[in-house]
């Protein structure tokens, strides 16, 4: 849901859309990301599991940083449609390795079978 929220935001503003203004569209995303995040985290602490001692989910959180930077590039901040579009699939490649990194707990990500 979030990735294709995502999508469809940077699709649009790539694109210049005036569907960028509907409130759903502005809220929207956020929420979904929220829960997300808040649901990673009560993971987290009820498992235990801190990214000190498993180096794949200091991995995630570093990605998320990095994905919500360059995601506000591509969503809203950068300054023509080319650069936009660029970041937006910088932001979808560390989507890409964050869920990689989850899926095989390795920060190497994809480049890791799983065990």
């Amino acid at each position: 849901m979030s990735l294709a929220m995502f999508s469809l935001r940077v699709w649009w503003s790539v694109h210049e859309s005036p569907r960028l203004q509907r409130r759903w569209v502005k809220v929207g995303p956020h929420l979904v990301d929220t829960v997300l995040l808040a649901a990673g985290v009560t993971l987290m602490v009820m498992l235990r599991a801190w990214p000190m001692q498993h180096p794949w989910l200091a991995a995630k959180l570093v990605g998320l940083v990095a994905y919500s930077v360059i995601g506000t590039l591509a969503a809203k901040r950068g300054r023509t449609p080319t650069i936009r579009a660029i970041s937006s699939l910088r932001a979808i490649a560390i989507f890409v390795y964050i869920a990689g990194a989850a899926m095989n707990h390795h920060p190497l990500s994809w480049l890791m079978q799983s065990r």
